[in-house]
């Protein structure tokens, strides 16, 4: 068995989990500067410092047998208030890290919104409540586009994208009307993150027509606990709502008739403006997901109920499964299953964007650490990916790992690590910020150096 010879293999990270210099460079406060943390936890101010440290992680990733890299821009960095004028110093920033990327022979990615927004959109407009922020991301959009367009050719919107649509805390649009239905505020905001996206979608099109786009989804796959029919009901309901929803608008450019229903029936269907089904039309080139973990639901009633909160109800430990110290059951066997899923469901290459697992680590007396545990877990994950592609047929651009080099979780974190590469530093106390090379790191080298042909 073997990947294709254009396989992508490398790192995803987010610009508020590892940039730092949140003041720095003639950056806006982003919502991240502002929004506490748990107090046991860090803040945002410094993260792993790869503002001023990029050339060294690059470095790191080129030793690791990097050729793709997805990093998101911080949109307080390139419009600090949002509404305001184009930051040259944020813009440098980024150009000089897709520079160097590039002379070490690893294809950028980039991602417009990874959660964040500049603190003023928030602020001012509740966030992605306001159509007037959908036509500002469209304007951050374009801005980013133009500026990096001729050596980014591959692009994404938002990261994890259907988590919009269970809360609202990933589009900065907290405050819910007074008197509206929170259910009915949800899913408008998440409409108005949809045509956001489509003018995205659009604009690419337009400015940067050999570049390709995508939609994400965090897919969280569920599978039922018995052959009882409401378990298995529940299961596909559950799979239907967290990720195809979303899945089917990304890349058919409608809302999938079960969700029309759905909304219609309980009196959610958002407000669709004057020209918003002309912008769902505009598609994406794959499918992008994020897989760490399954999930298992049980046997219940679930006539005349709300199926979401069937869905939380239903929830149950797998007891086949192993899990993580934070409780994300490990299940290698599923990546090939949302791999056939989602190539199935939507006839067009899927991309892993997002994978790894989390533990709690410190150096040990030889300065590294013997995390054979994430060489099993990654391990066994490549295997199921290439036989989703060998067997199955899928077809499959790359797949790339979370966090590569120690970053704060994103609730802020840093015990929660998933890299091959130690940064040096607790909750509380920064010290040098000295990387560190795991057992990991020598292993996903050879993995990925051999196209993932050396799994040994």
């Amino acid at each position: 068995m073997s990947f294709p010879k254009k396989f992508y293999w490398g790192g995803s990270v987010s610009s508020f989990q590892t940039e730092g210099a949140w003041n720095e460079g003639g950056k806006g406060l982003s919502i991240y500067d502002v929004r506490p943390t748990n107090e046991a936890f860090s803040d945002w101010k410094v993260a792993i410092d790869f503002y001023h440290r990029y050339k060294e992680d690059i470095a790191l990733m080129k030793e690791m047998g990097f050729n793709f890299y997805r990093f998101s821009i911080c949109w307080s960095r390139i419009i600090p208030n949002g509404d305001d004028e184009v930051n040259e110093e944020g813009v440098a920033f980024y150009n000089r890290v897709i520079d160097e990327l590039l002379e070490n022979g690893i294809e950028p990615m980039i991602t417009l919104v990874h959660f964040d927004m500049p603190y003023h959109l928030v602020k001012e407009y509740n966030g992605f409540a306001s159509r007037k922020v959908v036509d500002l991301f469209e304007r951050y959009a374009r801005v980013c586009m133009e500026r990096f367009g001729d050596r980014v050719k591959h692009w994404m919107t938002f990261n994890e994208q259907n988590l919009h649509g269970m809360d609202l805390k990933p589009s900065n649009a907290e405050v819910i009307p007074e008197g509206m239905d929170p259910n009915q505020f949800l899913f408008q905001v998440n409409h108005n993150v949809f045509i956001a996206h489509c003018k995205a979608v659009k604009a690419l099109r337009e400015l940067v027509p050999d570049a390709k786009i995508c939609g994400m989804v965090a897919y969280g796959l569920n599978y039922p606990t018995s052959s009882d029919p409401r378990a298995n009901m529940i299961a596909a309901l559950a799979n239907d709502f967290s990720n195809n929803f979303h899945i089917d608008v990304f890349t058919k450019g409608q809302y999938p008739p079960f969700m029309v229903n759905y909304l219609n029936k309980h009196g959610w269907m958002p407000i669709f403006e004057e020209g918003d089904e002309e912008l769902l039309g505009y598609t994406v080139d794959y499918m992008a997901f994020s897989y760490y973990s399954s999930h298992a639901v049980k046997a219940m009633d679930y006539a005349n109920r709300d199926i979401r909160e069937v869905i939380q109800e239903a929830v149950v430990k797998n007891e086949y499964l192993d899990a993580t110290e934070w409780g994300w059951e490990i299940d290698p066997e599923g990546i090939r299953r949302v791999a056939r899923d989602i190539y199935y469901r939507t006839c067009k290459p899927v991309f892993v964007l997002e994978n790894g697992m989390s533990h709690r680590e410190t150096l040990n007396e030889n300065m590294t650490v013997e995390d054979d545990y994430r060489i099993d877990y990654h391990r066994e994950h490549i295997r199921n990916l290439e036989r989703a592609i060998e067997e199955d047929g899928v077809e499959c651009l790359g797949y790339v790992t979370w966090g590569p080099i120690d970053i704060p979780s994103s609730q802020c974190e840093i015990a929660k690590r998933y890299g091959f590469v130690f940064v040096d530093r607790t909750e509380k106390e920064i010290k040098e910020l000295k990387r560190y090379k795991k057992k990991s790191f020598n292993w996903i080298a050879k993995v990925f150096k051999s196209n993932g042909e050396d799994l040994a």
